[in-house]
């Protein structure tokens, strides 16, 4: 009896929490409906919050948008955790869950970004991030050169390239790889309109003025929200506001966290490692958001 009544109320959570999502018909028409995002309340962030559905195909959705140019806001990449002690002899970076990442560092949001090898569920092991990682301006990961790169330079600027274009962290602060470019001036590339494979999927990208950046995490490998594929995952970044955009590391290791009002941090889509919903990923490079007097060594 008490298996049972549990099991109603989690269902009856889940369910109002999916009929609490804004729906859109397709991901080119989602109309995003941004709540503002602060640790305490009345506090400008410069952040922006929106968790979204689409009927066809069954996406669920969260997405934050950072104002990049509000001058209480940071950002932050790291290979690993973080920390000194995140990096191995040779090299390597300690696995870390996002939400890890995000209480550790003390930031206010964190992403998964980057590839890496190998893939298990287990924070503290070697991983070998697969493309650059820039922290500080300091190169701490090298350049993948077939896959791309989010780079925010000193001047407050940001943009997405090939990671072969990057010689150096010269006038770079920070940046992280990912996979390829899903978006470029506002049009998708054609690369992505034959490309299939539905996933989870964690993205970025930049609006047209390069003031905003867009976070972006979609759901899959359930019935609810079933993935995916990069032109759907470039016209949900279209949608948001962007016109720029680029696919970071997917499936089971997608993850998005935030920091709550009273420090709590809460993991907002629902991740699949090993099949089983709800379980992060350790994953290896990572992007976050920090207020500026908050970051580490701060």
């Amino acid at each position: 009896m008490r298996t049972t009544k549990t099991l109603v109320i989690v269902a009856s959570f889940l369910i109002f929490s999916c009929s609490s999502l804004a729906v859109a018909p397709s991901p080119e028409t989602a109309a995003a409906q941004w709540q503002p995002f602060a640790e305490e309340a009345d506090a400008d962030s410069g952040l922006a919050y929106y968790a979204g559905r689409v009927s066809r195909p069954r996406l669920e959705f969260n997405a934050l948008r950072v104002d990049l140019s509000h001058p209480g806001l940071r950002i932050f990449a790291a290979g690993g955790g973080g920390n000194p002690v995140s990096r191995t002899d040779d090299g390597r970076f300690l696995s870390v869950k996002v939400s890890s990442f995000v209480r550790d560092n003390n930031l206010t949001a964190g992403i998964n970004a980057l590839p890496f090898d190998p893939v298990s569920g287990k924070e503290g092991e070697p991983r070998t991030n697969i493309g650059i990682v820039i922290t500080d301006g300091v190169m701490v990961s090298p350049p993948h050169a077939p896959f791309d790169a989010l780079v925010f330079y000193a001047d407050g600027s940001a943009a997405i390239m090939s990671q072969s274009a990057i010689e150096s962290a010269a006038l770079i602060d920070s940046a992280v790889g990912g996979f390829h470019r899903i978006l470029e001036g506002g049009e998708l590339v054609p690369r992505v309109l034959d490309s299939q494979p539905r996933h989870p999927r964690s993205a970025a990208g930049i609006s047209p003025d390069g003031k905003y950046l867009y976070l972006l995490v979609i759901d899959g490998r359930r019935l609810g929200s079933v993935g995916s594929t990069e032109a759907e995952t470039a016209l949900l970044l279209r949608a948001l506001g962007a016109t720029e955009g680029i696919n970071f590391d997917g499936g089971g290791s997608t993850a998005l966290a935030l920091r709550y009002p009273g420090g709590k941090i809460r993991v907002v889509n629902t991740p699949i490692h090993g099949h089983i919903p709800g379980r992060e990923r350790a994953v290896a490079g990572c992007l976050g958001i920090a207020a500026l007097n908050s970051l580490p060594g701060q």
